[in-house]
């Protein structure tokens, strides 16, 4: 593994021990002229590596140009805490190093992008990159310009393409919080007016009783009476549809042989505080005056709907602060960027952000490992790694099917795997969904950056890894986050 400890042992340079005639059998320079081949040997060099040895760190400037003369060298990336061989060769002529240094200096550094080490002992011939930018700009200028156009374009598209994604991601999970606190404040609103005219209501009812016959302590049994039922309606079980219907029609059959008025109104609420016909002819004995038993039922009932009213207002308000409390978690916006925290808390919240685009026919199940322990993160960034993870899942269900999303402990990481029962992932495909730009959706739908990003904040940003299983009706993204701090943290 290349790492900050490993030494890089190279023999010291000779410079011009390659004659042009000798760098002409390179197929890099094979097409040079004799002055310009005459120019590259003065200014490189040969250089020896034995087996084993470290030739150039990913991470480090980007300082010399290599081009393979003998020997067998691998190239690794740097994936978490593991170096992955991308490419291992014995071909005489390859190179790697400085190869971007032709690029105009815009602030950017320039820096290996992986490591090189000699597997046999080896030889090159060494250009610094500020002679190879040199002769490439002085010698092929027109090449430059497309070279650096379609580097830096991509860099830039990369970037634009990047922000207008978080943009649009920003804006689809605004809407979807908007349209979910819509729901509980448009029902505590209409709760809250319909309680006001119960109120009232309840009011005038209460005014009528007590211009009535009524004893003192009659009016008062009555009283006892009311917050009795309301109590034994906010105890009273929960019953299916068909059963409420039942009883609507039971208690609709007593009022009307009682001559309650209006009793097929009142019926429903007391049906759906639980109140039988047993409590009914309870509130009859202890009133002991059947002509005051309609004002007494509507009274009651009206008690009973305000109550109602006041738990749909209690679950509605609720609901909006449950989703602001996720929107919060989310977003991280009152916490410190960098932190050690459970990866549960925000997989929650993302689902609770995202239940508008899960939609009711996609069934989430939830496979947690509570006992798994907090790691360094930066909660924001994961939780944008978690949206585009479970939105494509979404929409490779096409809307239907089942979400998993299962957290277990493997050896020194935490696994978060999000899996979906969609059509799978082409083997042709799985090893370039994490490439930048690449995406298998329809013009407009996507602009391939989401598992490139994705893949940056975990293996970059995290020291983690982040890996594909798929076979139709089971695919699963695999992110992999360290227990320690990673290194360069």
């Amino acid at each position: 593994m290349a790492d900050a400890t490993d030494e890089i042992r190279l023999e010291p340079c000779e410079p011009g021990r390659l004659t042009p005639d000798e760098l002409k059998t390179l197929f890099l320079f094979e097409k040079l002229t004799g002055e310009q081949l005459a120019w590259i040997a003065e200014h490189g060099c040969t250089m020896r590596v034995p087996a084993g040895g470290l030739v150039l760190r990913e991470g480090d400037p980007a300082d010399q140009f290599f081009v393979l003369l003998s020997g067998t060298i691998s190239l690794t990336r740097r994936v978490g805490q593991d170096d992955v061989q991308t490419v291992r060769t014995e071909q005489r002529g390859v190179y790697m190093g400085a190869t971007n240094a032709y690029l105009r200096d815009d602030g950017v550094p320039q820096n290996y992008m992986g490591s090189m080490r000699a597997l046999s002992d080896s030889e090159f011939f060494v250009l610094s990159a500020r002679d190879f930018g040199h002769l490439m700009r002085e010698w092929f200028p027109m090449a430059i310009h497309l070279l650096e156009g379609l580097a830096l374009g991509m860099r830039n598209s990369q970037a634009a393409i990047g922000e207008r994604q978080r943009l649009q991601a920003l804006g689809a999970l605004s809407a979807g919080l908007m349209h979910e606190l819509n729901n509980p404040a448009a029902a505590a609103a209409r709760a809250t007016g319909a309680l006001r005219e119960r109120v009232a209501a309840m009011r005038m009812k209460l005014g009528k009783l007590a211009k009535g016959k009524v004893a003192p302590d009659r009016l008062t049994a009555l009283l006892e009476l009311q917050e009795e039922v309301i109590e034994r309606a906010a105890k009273a079980p929960v019953r299916t549809a068909m059963e409420i219907a039942d009883l609507e029609d039971e208690l609709g059959d007593w009022m009307d042989e009682r001559g309650v008025t209006n009793g097929w109104d009142v019926a429903p609420i007391f049906a759906q505080g639980g109140i039988d016909t047993g409590c009914l002819t309870e509130i009859l004995n202890r009133l002991e005056a059947p002509e005051l038993l309609d004002q007494a039922i509507h009274w009651i009932g009206y008690a009973l709907e305000t109550e109602q009213l006041m738990s749909d207002i209690e679950d509605a308000t609720g609901r909006v602060s449950s989703l602001v409390n996720a929107a919060k978690q989310y977003s991280h916006v009152d916490r410190s960027a960098h932190q050690w925290i459970d990866v549960h808390g925000g997989l929650d919240s993302t689902l609770v952000m995202l239940a508008h685009k899960i939609g009711d026919r996609v069934r989430v199940v939830k496979e947690y490992d509570r006992t798994l322990p907090q790691v360094p993160a930066h909660p924001a960034e994961l939780n944008q790694v978690w949206t585009n993870l479970i939105d494509n899942a979404v929409q490779a269900m096409s809307g239907a099917g089942t979400l998993t999303v299962r957290t277990y402990r493997e050896d020194d990481r935490v696994v978060v795997s999000i899996g979906d029962t969609g059509p799978g992932v082409p083997d042709e495909i799985k090893k370039r969904v994490f490439e930048p730009f690449f995406t298998t959706k329809a013009v407009g739908e996507g602009t391939g950056l989401g598992l490139d990003i994705s893949y940056r904040i975990v293996v970059n940003g995290h020291g983690g890894d982040i890996s594909l299983q798929s076979v139709p009706g089971d695919t699963r993204f695999l992110v992999r986050l360290p227990l320690s701090e990673p290194a360069s943290a």
